[in-house]
């Protein structure tokens, strides 16, 4: 079968069934296998207990992979990392990884073009959970816990420890809590940083579950562009619309299937629930009576995902290596839940866009990081940040197998 008749094949819809385990979804899950999550299909809060279920990571076995659609091939980049987070492509090819554990930022390059990284080096280190990178006018940005630094950057250059912060002290919160800040410059110039809540759910002050914008230039006039974003944990602008975009993991104790996260358009000055609602004006069992107002505000997301998939890489493919018919839409990689009886996640999906909208179902496009274990997980990865190669190629890092991946469309 080819991609792209793989890539809309009509795989049975990913709704809830009694035992509350989606359909075709555990360590043997099908590529291709179609999901749609849709809200009148929910149970009611607490419809099920809140469990700990944390996946058990193992070894990867010798010349284990991942499983893609059919023309497609996934290999690996690079390996031996150290909790490998985001990621971007440099203006010269270099590929730039956040190590948050470490406070490093590396900079890796395929110099022969085989498809692997020959060469690694630590570009800067000293961050506080360094995570979102983005070049912009040839210069890299970095975020972490304490400020958006700019660092030089040239062809070739291999370390650079300069760096200046572009916002002030306590404009990204304090830390604790969801700790990653994922940026992302807009069309017109801004820059826009996703910072997470502290707590699961709880009232909490901005710029906490908000995106925060920050004019162009000097960075120095910053404004909540969007708030009741428990933990955007990615964003991106559409490359054919100019809208951003948000990943956003919801709240957790309401049970298995409660609260689905997200993917969503983010509008200005809008507000999208936590905590006082969920996914459109829906009540939060403890919190929607106190701000009446901002449940009736609430936007409703474009498309849901599975509750506690924790996604936590977003992209946007506008590349010519892949087929047209994901040109557009949206990768997500679905780290894996840690809180559910029955495991969910552990896999990139694909989901797909019509006139610059999710057309509100998803496919799973890589698969193999759940090995086995249909009631707790055991898994040789996690999948996080996603990046779009140079040569179109899409790059997985992997935190918990400290790896990246490389899948390529092989069949012309």
């Amino acid at each position: 079968m080819a991609a792209g008749a793989l890539l809309f094949s009509l795989a049975a819809p990913a709704h809830a069934q009694d035992d509350g385990l989606p359909l075709m979804q555990g360590p043997g899950e099908p590529v291709g296998t179609r999901h749609e999550i849709r809200f009148e299909d929910l149970p009611k809060p607490y419809a099920t207990p809140s469990a700990s279920n944390r996946p058990v990571v193992i070894d990867r076995p010798a010349g284990a992979g991942l499983r893609v659609p059919e023309g497609f091939k996934a290999a690996l980049f690079a390996e031996g990392l150290d909790h490998p987070r985001f990621m971007v492509a440099a203006p010269d090819g270099a590929i730039f990884v956040t190590e948050p554990h470490l406070g490093e930022v590396l900079r890796l390059e395929d110099k022969d073009g085989d498809g692997k990284a020959e060469t690694r080096s630590v570009y800067a280190d000293a961050f506080e959970r360094p995570s979102g990178l983005a070049f912009r006018d040839g210069q890299l940005f970095v975020a972490d816990l304490r400020a958006v630094w700019q660092l030089g950057y040239a062809k070739g250059l291999k370390e650079n420890q300069a760096r200046r912060p572009v916002t002030r002290a306590g404009a990204l919160g304090q830390g604790g809590g969801h700790w990653t800040r994922d940026i992302a410059f807009g069309p017109d110039g801004a820059l826009y940083v996703a910072v997470g809540s502290e707590g699961n759910i709880e009232e909490e002050e901005a710029p906490r579950a908000t995106i925060q914008r920050f004019d162009p230039g000097a960075f120095n006039r910053q404004e909540t562009f969007a708030a009741g974003l428990r933990n955007a944990s990615a964003i991106a602008f559409h490359p054919q619309t100019d809208k951003l975009f948000a990943a956003v993991n919801e709240r957790d104790g309401y049970g298995d299937e409660l609260v689905p996260d997200y993917l969503t358009q983010v509008r200005a000055r809008s507000f999208y629930g936590w905590p006082y609602a969920y996914l459109g004006p829906h009540p939060d069992p403890q919190f929607g009576q106190i701000r009446p107002d901002l449940v009736k505000r609430t936007q409703v997301p474009d498309l849901l995902i599975a509750a506690h998939s924790a996604p936590t890489g977003l992209l946007f493919y506008d590349g010519t290596h892949f087929p047209a018919p994901y040109r557009g839409g949206a990768f997500l990689s679905l780290r894996g839940s840690w809180n559910r009886e029955r495991p969910t996640g552990y896999k990139v999906v694909f989901a797909p866009f019509k006139d610059g909208k999710p057309e509100g179902h998803y496919l799973t496009f890589a698969a193999g990081f759940w090995r086995q274990g249909e009631q707790r997980a055991e898994v040789i990865g996690r999948p996080v940040g996603l990046a779009q190669a140079p040569d179109g190629a899409l790059l997985i890092a992997d935190d918990a197998g400290g790896a990246i991946w490389r899948v390529t469309y092989e069949a012309r």
